[in-house]
């Protein structure tokens, strides 16, 4: 599964993560570290499973807990408009 962030939203890295712009309406999200990280692997073609074992790998905590969230982080992207189908 290859994450890939719709026409009009960019992105901008920040000093405590990544921020994804709705450039349609203007509403944006700020990502923790681990967020960007997990957002960033999946934009970069891994899967959700790939994106969890980094998470667990660079913080302390769990690859089920790790795929958990970031399972959950692509569910508020996709209803969020953020990400293409």
């Amino acid at each position: 599964m290859s994450l890939r962030l719709n026409a009009d939203v960019s992105t901008a890295d920040t000093d405590y993560g990544i921020v994804l712009l709705n450039q349609r309406n203007g509403d944006f999200w700020q990502l923790n570290p681990s967020g960007a990280l997990a957002v960033r692997r999946l934009l970069d073609g891994d899967t959700p499973e790939r994106a969890a074992a980094a998470l667990a790998a660079e913080f302390e905590v769990g690859q089920e807990e790790a795929l958990e969230d970031v399972l959950a982080l692509l569910e508020q992207l996709r209803a969020a408009g953020l990400v293409a189908p």
